[in-house]
């Protein structure tokens, strides 16, 4: 699939033919349907049929196991044999979503993806929750390193990656999105912030040692009693006792409420989950914390997290970011005088106990923990690899099992014959999820209260995923104006098959309610728009065969920044809605730094005249492309802006190259010599002008990255851009 530079053909165009190209932005070029959304499968399902789960199996050197058969496994449900009834080797992030189908007896759609298109263009969902309550501040820096160095050597072309943290302190920014420059500006708000349980008396008592206290450990119980009595004198003994478990009980609380808004945050995290298809991987990166069994429901939480992970086809993977640990005490610390080793004797367990909770949140999940190592990029890869395989299990479950209420039900699948095998597989399930808590007010208001359509679009707009019930695109494109500065396109199109036809004033319309948000980096909304789109089609016939796709384009003029745009649409006869989300970042020209515009592309047929390099007239009109999909027999066109670029003397022109590259799957594909930009004689030296068009005919259907890099030989500075598109 690739192409030497000789073999990777560009036409640029002259300076009509770049004018007319202008003149017709931001109107846009009608493109084939969009895909109907992909199903969304999970790894586990609980329903009358078919009960799922994935599995992965190892040798002892941490090599996948393949050409496992069915008859291979053994599945046990509370310990009692299950038959399995649907087997499939799967790859994550290939062929996850038939496979899933096939499992619970649905046929895959024909609709589920383009057409020839190549596995490898699916990409993963990885998720980075960094329990930043329980990070030290050494601990934040190789984390901010760790996540960093996937950015830049792990991260696919396609892959959709989230940075969230237990405090929130990341905000806004913590979502999933395929942008880069988003994901390292959330890296960026990833601060220090550890929580201290405060005991005010003396000696000091650690978390640890309320615990041991809690747990009656005589050892560190007798040594407070006595402490206090020396502090206190003429105290009884049993007073004393009393006095130090109320102590012990007031660090647990408060070390209790970090904990649990830790795991609250994670399984809010999991649950969110549900939207996604196919396989999800979590790291939860912290310095270990206790878990409390006796003050606190944690038990209970980490139940629910297991649970909400095997529905959702969530793979935890925890990693102690503290590294290789020799004490968990250091030089900052009041250490109590201990002189007859009573405390050391129980403190011996410290750090394991601390990693419990991690080790557990793993296990159970069917993942694996990274302790005990200074460099946790080894285990990430590894993690990234061993995750990219398993095998999918499916069974009939127990019908009386499933009226039995909300109960734990354990799970344990084994190779036959096979004992130095390691099967990773989750711990368990609830038969029925429990619900989470809503007031009695609430719900009586839900159940009263049907959604207005204007409910429904404002949801969609709010929801963490986008909606799919009503296929939408959405591409941002700004360029600079020498008026007000830069101005930012939000264009939708809504796919015109799923529009609902019906008669309106004794017309055949499909009425379309739309709406859209601009968010600046912190979630603050700023320009909104709220329409209602109408099409319009001559007849019945013409309305039940209606396909032409319909766009909506809202300008608005923004300062320098990074934004989030935000667009709903619901089809009023139907009540399906859509929605969709897209990041863009805005440069600061004022720096004087060399910059570009977006990328704007459009299409040509084939059967269009090619345009010599040096032609004059003007192009086959061509429009902005919404979806960025195109035929594989048309030529993709796209059009640039390059500014402040650098002039040798007052009267001359830029030197400005530029390349074109087309990636896919990380690895470029065509990769064009430089070409000169030749600036239209009428150009604003400071905002230039650059078009030119690719032939799509030596590209296979799938999904590629288009890359702009332009070069100022004046002033040996550099700028890309890059855009991603489909073959089809």
């Amino acid at each position: 699939m690739s192409a030497s530079n000789n073999t990777a053909r560009t036409v640029l165009f002259g300076a009509a033919s770049v004018l007319a190209l202008l003149s017709v932005f931001p109107a846009a070029f009608a493109q084939s349907p969009q895909a109907p959304p992909r199903d969304q499968g999970d790894v586990i399902r609980i329903n009358t049929d078919l009960v799922q789960t994935d599995v992965m199996v190892f040798d002892k050197q941490g090599h996948f196991i393949d050409n496992l058969r069915r008859e291979d496994f053994e599945l046990r449900i509370d310990g009692k044999p299950r038959p399995i009834q649907f087997f499939e080797r799967v790859t994550a992030g290939r062929n996850e979503e038939a496979q899933l189908a096939a499992a619970r007896g649905l046929a895959a759609s024909s609709n589920s993806g383009p057409k020839g298109s190549v596995p490898l263009d699916r990409g993963r969902t990885v998720f980075f929750y960094v329990d930043d309550l329980h990070l030290g501040l050494q601990s934040v820096a190789a984390t901010r390193r760790l996540i960093s160095k996937f950015l830049d050597d792990e991260m696919g072309q396609n892959d959709e990656v989230a940075i969230t943290s237990a405090s929130g302190q990341i905000g806004f920014l913590q979502q999933l999105t395929d942008q880069k420059f988003v994901l390292r500006a959330a890296l960026e708000r990833l601060k220090s912030r550890p929580y201290s349980v405060r005991d005010f008396e003396r000696p000091t008592m650690t978390e640890y040692q309320g615990l041991l206290i809690d747990s009656y450990d005589r050892d560190v119980l007798d040594y407070f009693i006595d402490e206090t009595i020396k502090m206190n004198p003429g105290t009884p003994r049993d007073m004393a006792a009393a006095i130090v478990r109320e102590r012990a009980r007031a660090v647990l609380d408060q070390a209790a409420r970090v904990t649990t808004n830790t795991l609250s945050g994670l399984e809010g995290l999991v649950r969110s989950t549900s939207k996604l298809s196919g396989r999800k991987l979590i790291f939860f990166i912290s310095d270990g914390f206790f878990l409390d069994h006796r003050n606190s429901d944690s038990g209970q939480q980490l139940l629910r997290i297991t649970s909400a992970a095997a529905r959702n086809g969530v793979v935890i993977y925890s990693m102690d970011a503290r590294g290789l640990v020799a004490s968990l005490t250091d030089a900052s610390q009041d250490v109590a005088f201990d002189p007859l080793g009573r405390l050391q004797r129980s403190m011996g367990s410290e750090l394991l106990a601390s990693q419990d909770s991690l080790n557990a949140l793993a296990r159970d999940t069917g993942g694996k923990a990274v302790f005990n190592t200074n460099d946790l990029r080894p285990g990430l890869t590894q993690a990234l690899k061993e995750t990219s395989l398993y095998y999918l299990l499916a069974w009939k479950p127990d019908p009386e099992a499933q009226n039995g209420g909300e109960r734990f039900r354990r799970m344990e699948v084994s190779v036959t014959n096979r004992r130095d095998l390691v099967v990773r597989v989750r711990r368990g399930f609830f038969d029925i999820e429990p619900s989470p808590p809503v007031s009695k007010k609430e719900t009586q208001k839900n159940a009263a209260t049907p959604k207005t359509p204007e409910a429904e679009v404002a949801e969609a707009l709010r929801s963490l995923y986008p909606e799919h019930a009503l296929p939408l695109s959405l591409t941002l494109s700004y360029v600079n104006t020498p008026e007000k500065g830069a101005i930012l396109w939000a264009s939708m199109q809504i796919a015109g098959e799923f529009a609902t036809f019906g008669l309106e004033n004794g017309k055949n319309q499909a009425l379309v309610d739309v709406a859209g948000f601009f968010y600046d980096d912190r979630g603050q909304p700023g320009a909104k728009f709220k329409d209602r789109i109408t099409i319009t089609a001559p007849t019945a016939e013409a309305a039940r065969s209606y396909r032409r796709n319909v766009v909506y384009t809202s300008p608005v003029f923004l300062p320098p920044g990074l934004y989030q745009v935000r667009v709903a649409a619901r089809d009023q006869h139907s009540g399906r809605v859509g929605s969709a989300h897209a990041w863009i970042e805005v440069p600061d020209l004022k720096s004087g730094e060399l910059a570009m515009s977006s990328l704007l592309l459009g299409e040509r047929q084939e059967s269009a005249v090619n345009l010599p390099a040096s032609s004059q007239s003007a192009p086959t009109p061509t429009g902005l492309s919404v979806d960025h999909r195109f035929r594989s027999s048309s030529y993709l066109r796209f059009l640039l802006f390059v500014y402040n670029a650098t002039v040798a003397a007052a009267g001359a022109k830029p030197d400005l190259v530029a390349q074109v590259q087309i990636v896919r799957d990380n690895q470029p594909v065509i990769t064009t010599a430089l070409k000169k930009i030749e600036p239209p004689a009428t150009a604003d030296v400071a905002r230039l002008p650059y078009a030119a068009e690719v032939p799509l005919s030596q590209l296979s259907p799938g999904l590629y990255l288009l890359q702009i890099n332009v070069i100022d030989r004046v002033s040996k500075r550099s700028t890309s851009q890059q855009t991603r598109f489909e073959v089809y």
